[in-house]
């Protein structure tokens, strides 16, 4: 099977999620990939409140659509993008 990678938006920080086994939300796991990742500070820096803010501004993407704090995520690699960054 094919691995389809969708394009990455414009002014955009793409976070690739590996995970071993399916996930019941987004947020914990998100917001931890991104206080672990190097590339961009003002992300890894980023408070619970401004983080909670990008979702209600729906900046967050997965595969192209609006990322909920609730969406579950399926194991294997997951592609979400954060506008703005």
């Amino acid at each position: 099977m094919e691995n389809h990678v969708p394009p990455q938006p414009p002014k955009s920080y793409r976070v690739i999620l590996d995970l071993k086994r399916p996930e019941k939300r987004l947020d914990n796991i998100l917001l931890a990939a991104l206080r672990s990742q190097k590339e961009n500070l003002n992300l890894k820096i980023l408070t619970r409140g401004a983080f909670k803010k990008l979702f209600q501004d729906e900046k967050i993407l997965i595969k192209g659509q609006r990322a909920k704090p609730s969406s579950a995520i399926n194991k294997g690699l997951t592609y979400v993008d954060i506008l703005g960054y």
